[in-house]
């Protein structure tokens, strides 16, 4: 008989958690996986990348088609309305398709999905829906929930302060929608609503928007939201906000004190972080705290201070980022099965899905320069890139940092509205520990955006060809 029930157990089925689920079993482990949503994939799949990430092309498309970009290329469309509930359902449409598209994958490796909230009775043991399941290995996927702003109560039902959840399943356009929080996820649900109609203000704490990006690209980034017509309050905090039946009044103030000012909002989005999800989980039983910041610390594995214990993604440091989680969730589950799971957190790329994007792997400029690095910096324009050109798509730039006496690249950030897609050329260079002139001796197809990555390494000596 067996000591355990099962050989791996992963609590939550975020990408974290059912890539972890999926790979254990492919390595012939008893594998299950305990989820307590009605659907698979976590977060992410259900109300946060892929539902927004619908929202955002639905939107571009309307838009192209209302601001006469179709028009431009020949494209006569008539009048121009906005149905709202079929961007809606189509949204919904690629969630199910995406959800269910996993159920497939556990049934198809033969990974046992035990519906209900995990929490720990031991090292070995949970207790799943008022049953007690053992595992030889858990795995804490759990995964992260928004961080609220004190004082300020969401209620995504009534649509007035909403966080993301509420913000991908508004029922109308909002006259004026306040984000608070001008990093990735505020700057791309904004841009949605925006878009629409919608009158857009960001309010942000800090002096520049997409903290934790290189400094170049946050400088574009509020060049770019200006242009497009979103209002930017930086330098400022929300101290309050009043709900009075279907809007509500934001009190502001400098972050640095001053005097405080009201603004009025139909639709208010507070999108100021997210937290990691260890509540619940009676980590206490396991002998296990978390961190200053919430996190579940481990070693170089995954392991944490409780035998058999694991865990990964957005409740360990690092980014809180889906790529970064199935990555952990992969190495995670080579470890338990006695093989080599390893993650890079140096090349971990990030993106911002708004249009256009803006993308980085690796450090910024200034990073490089903190961390004691003497560098060659080479740019090159998308206005002088052949295909950004036919399609009218000329905003941004390419930007490689590689270290002086090396030529290894240490960084790589761009702005395009490819960069989500182009930035994989650049990570995988730097995870082969590539140079800039590796890249600038890469033939790359003509024309494509791509091409601008090519030309920044070459700047990087001084040599592009056409600037």
């Amino acid at each position: 008989m067996a000591e355990h029930d099962y050989d791996v157990l992963v609590i939550g089925a975020g990408p974290g958690g059912y890539v972890a689920a999926i790979r254990a079993a492919q390595l012939g482990l008893k594998t299950a996986c305990a989820e307590s949503r009605e659907t698979l994939g976590g977060t992410c799949l259900n109300v946060g990348c892929i539902p927004s990430k619908a929202l955002l092309h639905g939107s571009e498309l309307f838009e192209e088609a209302h601001d006469g970009t179709l028009a431009k290329f020949g494209v006569q469309v008539g009048s121009v309305t906005l149905d709202l509930p079929a961007m809606m359902g189509e949204k919904s449409t690629a969630v199910t398709e995406l959800t269910g598209g996993i159920e497939y994958l556990f049934k198809k490796n033969k990974v046992t999905w035990l519906k209900g909230r995990a929490s720990f009775t031991g090292n070995n043991s949970v207790e799943v829906a008022g049953q007690t399941v053992t595992a030889k290995n858990i795995v804490i996927a759990t995964g992260s929930s928004v961080t609220p702003l004190p004082g300020v109560e969401i209620d995504n039902a009534a649509g007035v302060v909403v966080d993301s959840t509420g913000a991908i399943a508004l029922k109308q356009v909002p006259k004026r929608m306040v984000v608070i929080g001008g990093g990735v996820i505020g700057l791309e649900l904004g841009s949605v609503w925006r878009r629409l109609g919608a009158e857009v203000v960001v309010v942000e704490f800090l002096d520049q928007l997409l903290p934790g990006m290189d400094g170049e690209i946050r400088k574009e980034a509020a060049k770019v939201f200006k242009r497009q017509g979103m209002e930017l309050r930086l330098s400022t905090k929300v101290t309050g906000v009043a709900v009075n039946g279907a809007s509500a009044t934001l009190t502001l103030e400098p972050a640095a004190g001053g005097a405080a000012e009201t603004l009025d909002a139909d639709c208010v989005l507070v999108a100021i972080g997210r937290r990691p999800n260890t509540d619940g989980l009676a980590l206490d039983r396991i002998g296990l705290q978390v961190n200053g910041k919430g996190q579940i610390e481990t070693d170089h594995d995954f392991r944490t201070k409780a035998d058999g214990v694991w865990a990964i993604g957005d409740v360990v440091p690092g980014p809180m980022l889906a790529h970064k989680a199935e990555d952990e969730g992969i190495a995670v589950a080579e470890n338990i099965a006695g093989q080599v799971g390893i993650v890079n957190h140096a090349v971990i790329p990030s993106v911002v899905y708004t249009l256009p994007e803006f993308a980085g792997v690796g450090l910024s400029e200034e990073g490089a320069k903190e961390a004691g690095h003497e560098i060659k910096v080479g740019k090159f324009p998308m206005a002088a890139n052949s295909r950004a050109k036919t399609n009218r798509d000329t905003t941004g730039w390419v930007k490689v940092i590689a270290d002086a006496t090396s030529d290894k690249v240490l960084g790589v950030w761009m702005v395009s509205s490819l960069a989500g897609t182009m930035i994989a050329q650049a990570a995988q260079a730097m995870e082969f520990g590539a140079t800039s002139e590796d890249i600038a001796y890469t033939c790359h197809a003509h024309p494509t955006h791509s091409e601008a990555i090519k030309e920044a390494a070459m700047a990087v000596r001084g040599k592009p060809i056409h600037i």
